[in-house]
């Protein structure tokens, strides 16, 4: 009988595979308002917009679903857009003076945006001012500084040798005004005639200009500089806007003007009219024009103003506008215009306005909005929201919007979503600054926008001491008639109002929100308008005895008459935490009706039954209470286990033995081997770093994590409902819980008391913490139990992992005695900022599914371990390290997908699922003849069908593959050995070990082995020794070892040189019944063991039972590695 069995479970290849089938990093889709906006497009045809950013991105939007993004080479702005009516072509103007041709094309059988071509003009003279595309989509005239005008051709993105020189145009202009005209600012295309276009200088000329005949038709001279040129719908005028805040009308058959410039908002000096557009329509024409607002009174003012007859309205923006667009009827053999909606690019929004409804209401937004309205504080997450709770929500929106939203359908129709209906609702909730909670649909790519709850309501604020509050009354008559347009607003009336914690129960319609100033507002789901008093309670976290001073802002006041609320959620109390400090934590629990809320000097218990504190706990130290802040030491302590010595010992003294290297990873700067050497830690564990003083040593009484769970914390037998407390300090408080059964509720209230406490050796700050059954399920919320969305926990073999900046570890319970540890600061350097406990599932088997801790840390990667072993799953580069508002802002999804802010007006949506995955799916319908032939990824005009199903399959198609692959490479390794037992021909080469495919941003896959210390020497494998059974390698006789201590009780997972070490040293205080202390109701009850732990001795049990663990643990590891070297030495005169 061999001593060492095959391992059990995934082979290497086996277990790639799986991964493959569970995670998958992906950026899927970017949501919200693209950030800092250049230019904007119309196709009238295909009835799709274009949007440029000055980071050179390009995104075209349909109707809701169809949405495509290109990123341009570089960091140039895109300066102007055109479309290509009814090709699937854009073409982009940067600031570099280049352009660039964009197709959507059918890529992998899905449709994208992709650059075909570009071209750029060279030198000072050229720097493209103005655009303008022919009628016939096939040239594009370049109006440059230098007042020529150079023809691009479209097609082939060349210039043609037709050149339209200022010189040229100056020959018929009467000898007064033969003056340098400036540089061309705009160029119009004659709307009946496409051999005439419409061409206007910087300084007042303007020219009527035949290209067959290629000679000026017309001159016409304006007395101010020109900003802009329109035709009318006939032909027969020509309307010109100017820097002075005018408009004049001209005839085309006559050189001048039909009327005196008008100045719609003179006579005083006013800002230019940098865009104006001339609509007709059977009744009264349209005149929309940006700017022209007086200087003096109105100068930062960014409207656009709509005439028609006597209708005057000036749209007010809280941005400046970048340009605007209007939706008529295009068609050349049709009277009139009829413009029917007028769509606004602003730099922090867009709003599309009905011209065809009386009162020129605003359309809602599918997609496209702004969703720094108020500036993002905080976000949540809520998957699976009931329908009844759903329809609730929409009504709610729907009442909210009234009269102020057109009933028009959505005029952006362009393109066909080709993805499925969602199966579920989930919502995105993003809590802001002006003290508002926005719902948002995060069910589609499109995020759509729902309801708005205010909780400003419920406060007096700065702006009602003030009077702010109704001071718009006077403003009717005012002149320019202005009117306030979109939702973006970054002014705040009070900053107390911000949203810093969500918590939301779908199941019950219960919304729990906390602020910047100490408020925490209980929230149900109301279908009926109701006004009624709030209930405030108040309650002291830290006590008179504590000698703490708060000097920080007030509490909000609440308002003590009635409070009127709209349909939504409504608030049912106010509790407000003493001291007003910003709420850090939060949970909800609903089955038990329990609030638990913590702040930087310690937390609250609230009952929502009964509406009363339980009882609250200060947790501020002397340094907190002195202001010292003085920084805690994290050097590596200088006695060093037995286990970790006799590891050096026989490292040093292995033949050949060098220090293994470890490669440098972003943030290790500070971390260079000859600094460790030179600081005296050349002795440290291999891939180690020293872990430095942390810099926020002055908020260790911060309250970061709350969590309730219903598990063994007293004894094994009787599970008790429990709350969690995680501190900054590296503090877990346990309290039990007494909750009367449900129908008693109502009658008796809920009791807290301390029962056990733990201080982690290491200190650092707890991120997040969770119970897992025997099953490695994370217990599931009660609540989700009753209603049948979670089967019901495994009750044995529970045990908690608490996850803290710089490590993972498992404590079984109710012993709380360490099982696991994985390190992350010590190893590379990264602090975890986030985490989330999610259950992946294959995306071709619907049975399997693992659990897994999945992080984010403070260098931007994501990381997933296992649960319970704590093995690293895979790592991915996400964020950039220096973007500190994407990584604070980042959220988890419990399918495995994830948001955080690309900037303060978009969300970037990843998945690290490979099954649960949210992305565009859609396509735009060409004709035949759209595109000429040299197009080498025409997509097909016909055939939608067959493309919507290449588009639906396109996920399972790439799984297909792999799996294959795997299979294939699975056959070829179990087939090697026979091959290779012929006879070899002359000096062959080695065969190759079978190789997966990389994913594009590999994984970081261990297997069972521990991977403490260096790897043994191999012998040399010569082509004879190729069809050695791979059981008797190097990895799987260390595998076996994994698997024998395993076996024998013992863990070596994830431990490094001093982790056993470490692992006993963390303090736990388990609080007897007789001995526990009850929360106190009045706060500061529990001062006096709030501080850190002051006095903590072990029992001479448990000291006993550390050193025979040790002792036998030594003895195990130096037996068996008397067996391998025995074993190795065996092999090695066997194959030689």
């Amino acid at each position: 009988m061999p001593l060492f069995k095959k391992k059990h479970g995934a082979t290497g290849v086996e277990r790639q595979r799986q991964q493959k089938e569970l995670f998958a990093f992906n950026k899927t889709v970017e949501h919200g308002f693209p950030h800092k906006p250049t230019a904007l497009a119309y196709d009238h045809v295909l009835k799709l917009i274009a949007i440029g950013t000055e980071s050179g991105v390009i995104k075209i939007y349909g109707t809701p679903g169809v949405e495509f993004l290109g990123v341009h080479d570089g960091d140039s702005p895109v300066w102007q857009l055109f479309f290509l009516p009814n090709q699937g072509r854009v073409i982009s103007l940067l600031q570099d003076n280049s352009l660039h041709l964009w197709e959507i094309n059918i890529v992998d059988g899905s449709y994208c945006l992709e650059e075909v071509k570009s071209y750029a003009l060279e030198g000072r003279l050229k720097k493209i001012s103005v655009c303008c595309l022919s009628a016939d989509s096939k040239l594009l005239y370049l109006g440059t500084e230098g007042g020529n005008i150079y023809l691009l051709d479209v097609d082939k993105m060349e210039l043609s040798e037709n050149i339209i020189y200022q010189d040229v145009v100056m020959q018929n202009v009467p000898d007064d005004y033969k003056v340098n005209p400036g540089p061309v600012e705009s160029i119009a295309m004659h709307p009946g005639n496409p051999d005439k276009l419409l061409i206007g200088y910087n300084r007042g000329l303007i020219v009527i200009w035949d290209s067959n005949d290629f000679h000026a038709e017309h001159t016409f001279v304006s007395s101010q500089e020109l900003q802009n040129l329109c035709w009318h719908r006939d032909g027969t005028q020509f309307t010109s806007a100017h820097n002075d805040g005018s408009y004049t009308v001209w005839k085309a058959d006559e050189t001048s003007p039909e009327k005196e410039p008008i100045i719609p908002y003179g006579p005083f000096p006013c800002k230019p009219i940098t865009k104006l557009l001339s609509l007709t329509t059977k009744s009264e024409p349209f005149l929309i024009f940006n700017g022209g607002m007086p200087r003096a009174s109105y100068g930062d003012r960014h409207g656009v103003t709509i005439i028609q007859g006597k209708t005057h309205t000036v749209l007010d923006f809280t941005s400046k506008v970048i340009d605007f667009f209007v939706m008529s009827n295009m068609d050349p053999k049709q009277e009139y215009d009829d413009p029917h909606t007028l769509v606004v690019l602003a730099e922090e929004e867009i709003v599309f306005i009905d011209l065809l409804t009386e009162g020129w209401p605003s359309f809602t937004l599918p997609y496209l909005s702004a969703l720094h309205s108020s500036a993002i504080i905080s976000s949540h997450h809520v998957s699976n929201v009931t329908e009844e709770l759903w329809d609730k929500l929409i009504a709610a929106g729907e009442a909210q919007s009234g009269s102020t939203a057109t009933q028009r359908d959505w005029p952006l129709n362009g393109g066909r979503n080709l993805a499925e209906p969602p199966m579920h609702h989930d919502l995105l909730l993003t809590g802001h600054e002006d003290g508002t909670i926005r719902f948002w649909d995060a069910s589609t790519i499109s995020l759509k926008f729902l309801y708005k709850l205010d909780t400003s309501n419920l406060f007096l604020t700065d702006a009602d001491a003030n009077g702010q509050a109704g001071g718009a009354d006077g403003e009717e008559d005012e002149w320019p008639p202005f009117r306030k347009v979109g939702t973006f607003d970054p002014f705040s009336d009070d900053p107390r109002l911000g949203i810093q914690k969500i918590a939301m129960c779908p199941l019950t319609g219960t919304l729990v929100a906390a602020g910047s100033a100490g408020q925490v507002m209980y929230m149900k789901m109301g279908t009926d308008e109701v006004e009624r008093k709030v209930e405030h309670f108040q309650t002291k976290i830290v006590g008179e005895q504590d000698k703490f001073v708060w000097r920080g802002h007030e509490a909000l006041p609440i308002k003590e008459d009635s409070v009127k609320l709209p349909v939504g959620f409504q608030a049912e109390f106010t509790i407000q935490c003493e001291p007003p400090a910003a709420i850090t934590s939060l949970s909800l629990q609903s089955t038990w009706g329990l609030t638990a809320v913590g702040t930087s000097h310690g937390f609250a218990l609230f009952d929502n039954v009964h509406r009363a504190i339980i009882g609250a706990r200060c947790t501020l130290n002397p340094n907190d209470l002195s202001a010292t802040g003085e920084n805690l030491s994290r050097k590596k302590s200088f006695k060093k286990s037995l286990r970790a010595s006799i590891r050096r010992l026989r490292r040093r003294r292995a033949p050949g033995a060098e220090k293994p290297k470890t490669s440098p990873r972003r943030g290790e700067a500070n971390a260079s081997p000859d600094h460790r050497e030179a600081s005296g830690d050349a002795d440290m564990a291999p891939m180690e770093r020293r872990i430095e003083a942390r810099t926020e040593e002055s908020k260790t009484s911060m309250v970061r994590f709350l969590y309730f769970a219903n598990t063994f914390v007293r004894d094994s037998h009787t599970a008790t409902p429990s709350l969690w407390v995680g501190t900054n300090m590296g503090a877990i408080l346990i309290y039990t819980l007494n909750v009367p059964e449900e129908s008693k509720r109502g009658e008796l209230s809920v009791s807290a008391e301390i029962a056990k406490e733990i201080r982690l050796k290491h200190g650092a700050p707890v991120v997040s913490l969770v119970v897992v059954d025997h099953d490695t399920y994370p217990l599931p919320d009660p609540i989700e139990v009753q209603n049948e969305r979670a089967k019901p926990p495994n009750m044995t073999g529970h045990s908690v992992i608490i996850c803290t900046e710089e490590q993972f570890k498992v404590f079984a319970l109710p012993s709380l005695k360490p099982t696991r540890k994985a390190k992350l600061t010590a190893h590379d350097g990264s602090k975890v900022r986030k985490v989330a406990f999610i259950n992946f599932r294959s995306r071709s088997n619907e049975t399997y599914s693992e659990n897994c801790i999945t992080c984010l840390t403070n260098l931007g990667e994501l990381s997933i371990y296992s649960i319970p072993r704590l093995k690293k799953q895979g790592g991915y580069d996400a964020l950039h390290e220096a973007n500190k508002n994407g990584i604070q802002s980042l959220i988890f999804t419990s399918r495995g997908e994830g948001f955080y802010l690309l900037s303060p007006s978009e969300f970037e949506r990843f998945s690290l699922s490979a099954r649960n995955i949210t992305e565009p799916m859609c396509m735009v319908d060409l004709p035949d003849d759209s595109r000429l032939p040299d197009g080498d990824n025409q997509p097909a005009a016909e055939g939608g069908e067959e493309v919507a199903a290449a588009a639906a399959t396109a996920e399972a198609e790439p799984a297909a593959e792999e799996q294959q692959e795997v299979v294939e490479e699975v056959a070829a390794a179990a087939e090697a050995p026979e091959e290779e037992s012929a006879p070899p021909p002359a000096a062959p080469e080695p065969e190759p070990a079978p190789v997966v495919e990389d994913t594009p941003v590999p994984i970081q896959m261990d297997d069972d082995d521990d991977d403490d210390g260096p790897p043994m020497p191999m012998p040399e494998q010569t082509p004879e020794d190729s069809g050695i059974d791979r059981a008797n390698t190097v990895d799987e006789l260390v595998s076996e070892v994994d698997r024998l201590l395993a076996e024998s009780g013992i863990s070596m997972e994830g431990e490094t040189e001093d982790s056993m070490h470490e692992i006993t040293l963390d303090e736990v205080k388990d609080y007897g019944k007789d001995d526990s202390a009850i929360l106190a109701a009045n706060g500061g009850g529990m001062a006096d063991t709030a501080g850190v732990g002051e006095e903590r001795t072990h029992s001479g049990r448990l000291h006993h039972h550390h050193v025979t663990s040790k002792i036998s643990r030594i003895l195990i590891v130096l037996i068996i590695s008397s067996c391998l070297f025995t074993c190795l030495t065996l092999a090695t005169l066997y194959l030689t």
